[in-house]
C-alpha cells in the first residue's frame, strides 16, 4: 500500500470518531503546548536581556569591586565586601600601562534622582551617572547635541551634565537644552549635551541617564557609600579589537593585581565582565526552568501516549472486521500495520501542531504584558513535532501490531 493511501485511510479514521479523536488531542496539546510555551517565554526574556546586556561595545569590558551574580552566599557577598575599592589610581595606572586598550574609563552610580527645571520636575526615577569622556564610546551611548564630558571638566570637578534624550524631552519639550541650568538632586548643573535616543526594555533605561563628572560626582554624593566603605568605582576597558581582547583583559588583570599588591597564588580581589559573560551568566540562571519544562512536557507527553495507545487498542477492537474484510482482499500484515502506526503518528503531529500554536501565543503573553520583543523560536516548534512524530511510533507500534496479527477469518466472523 503507497504511503499516500494509507495517509488518506488514516486521516478518514481520525474525522470517523472526531469526539475520541479531539480527546486524544487534548493530551498532545497540553505537553507540547506547555513546553512550547515556557521556551516562547524564555526566549522573549532572553533577546531582550541579551539586547539590554550588550551596552558594552564588543571590545569593552568593565572591572568591578564585586562580582555580579553567582554569589553563592551572604558569607562570600561579605567577603567581597571587604576587598579593596577600585579608585582612579588604578584607573591612571591601566591608561599609563596597558599597551592592548585604547579607553579606560570611570563610573560611578547614583540611582533614583530628581531633576527640575524652572517649574518641571521629574518623579524620581532617573540615574546619575559620575563618569569620564570615555562614558560614550565605552557604553554606545553616544551625544547627538552639544558635547560629552571632557578632560577639563573632570580635572576641574566642574557641575555639567550630559543629560538623556526622554529628560531632555521631559524638561525641555519647546527650547534647547544646551547652557540652561537644570537641578539635580537641588545642586546646579549647566547642561553641555544631550544622549541619543536609546530606548530600554526596563523602564527608565538610558534615556533617563545624567552624566556628570566623576570628580563632581564625588565631592556631591560622598567617597564613602551607606556602608561606610570606600566607594569603588566601575573601569570601563576597550580593546584595540576582538581579537586582543582576550589578552587585554589578561593584560588588565596582571597591572591591578601588581598595583594591589595580590600575591601570586591568590585569586584576583575584583571581578571583570564582558557582554558575553553576563549573557552566559543569564542562561545559566534559566536553565533549571527549562530543564523543569522539559520535564513537565515530557510527562504531559508520555501519558498523552499511554492514553493514545489505549484508544488504537479501542479503535483496533471495533474495526476488527474491517480489518478482516482488508486482510480477505489481499492486504499484507505490513499494510495494516502502516495504516495505524500512522494514523497515531498524523493524530500525534495534529495535537503537537494546535500545542505550537498555542504555546507560541502563550508564551508571548511575555511580551504583551512587559513591552518586550515578541519572538517564535521556530527551533522549538520543529522539535515538539519531531517529539509528538516519536510519541506517536512509540505508542501506535502496540496497537498497531495487534492489528496487522489478526487472523482474517476469525476477523471477519467478530461481532
Amino acid at each position: 500500500m503507497h504511503f499516500i493511501e494509507a495517509f488518506k485511510m488514516a486521516m478518514t479514521a481520525i474525522f470517523a470518531h472526531k469526539l475520541r479523536s479531539s480527546l486524544t488531542l487534548l493530551g498532545i496539546v497540553a505537553g507540547v503546548a506547555s513546553i512550547i510555551a515556557v521556551m516562547t517565554g524564555i526566549s522573549v526574556i532572553q533577546k531582550t536581556i541579551e539586547k539590554e546586556m550588550s551596552v558594552l561595545g564588543a571590545t569593552v569590558f568593565q572591572v568591578q569591586k564585586l562580582t555580579r551574580g553567582n554569589i553563592s552566599s551572604r558569607a562570600e557577598f561579605l567577603r567581597m565586601l571587604q576587598r579593596p575599592a577600585l579608585t582612579m589610581e588604578h584607573v591612571e595606572e591601566l591608561r599609563k600601562k596597558a599597551k592592548n586598550v585604547t579607553l579606560v574609563g570611570a563610573e560611578l552610580w547614583k540611582y533614583g534622582y530628581t531633576a527640575k527645571y524652572r517649574d518641571i520636575k521629574t518623579n524620581g526615577d532617573g540615574n546619575i551617572c559620575g563618569g569620564t569622556p570615555e562614558y560614550g564610546p565605552n557604553n554606545t551611548h553616544y551625544v547627538t547635541r552639544g558635547r560629552t564630558l571632557s578632560r577639563e571638566d573632570v580635572k576641574l570637578g566642574r557641575s555639567v551634565v550630559v543629560i538623556g534624550h526622554a529628560l531632555a524631552q521631559k524638561l525641555f519639550p519647546f527650547s534647547d537644552p544646551i547652557d540652561k541650568t537644570i537641578k539635580l538632586e537641588n545642586r546646579n548643573y549647566r547642561v553641555i549635551g544631550v544622549f541619543g535616543e536609546k530606548k530600554s526594555s526596563f523602564g527608565s533605561g538610558y534615556d533617563k541617564y545624567c552624566l556628570i563628572p566623576i570628580t563632581n560626582w564625588l565631592r556631591s554624593f560622598g567617597t564613602k557609600d551607606d556602608r561606610g566603605l570606600d566607594r569603588s568605582v566601575y573601569i570601563t576597558v576597550r580593546a584595540k579589537n576582538t581579537l586582543v581582547l582576550d589578552d587585554a583583559i589578561q593584560e588588565v588583570r596582571g597591572i591591578l593585581r601588581m598595583k594591589r599588591g595580590v600575591p601570586a597564588r591568590e585569586e584576583d580581589n575584583f571581578a571583570y565582565f564582558t557582554n558575553d559573560s553576563q549573557i552566559k551568566n543569564f542562561n545559566e540562571q534559566t536553565a533549571k526552568v527549562k530543564m523543569g519544562s522539559y520535564i513537565i512536557g515530557a510527562i504531559a507527553l508520555i501519558v498523552a501516549g499511554i492514553g493514545i495507545m489505549n484508544i488504537m487498542l479501542v479503535s483496533v477492537t471495533e474495526r476488527t472486521k474491517e480489518i478482516g474484510l482488508r486482510k480477505s482482499i489481499g492486504a499484507k500484515r505490513r499494510d495494516v500495520l502502516s495504516q495505524f502506526l500512522l494514523e497515531a503518528i498524523v493524530l500525534c503531529n495534529i495535537g503537537g501542531a494546535i500545542g505550537v500554536v498555542v504555546g507560541f501565543g502563550l508564551g508571548n503573553l511575555v511580551s504583551l504584558f512587559t513591552g518586550f520583543a515578541s519572538t517564535v523560536p521556530m527551533e522549538w516548534a520543529v522539535g515538539g513535532l519531531v517529539f509528538c512524530t516519536i510519541t506517536g511510533l512509540v505508542f501506535g507500534l502496540w496497537p498497531a501490531i495487534v492489528a496487522s496479527r489478526k487472523d482474517p477469518i476469525l476477523a471477519l466472523s467478530y461481532e
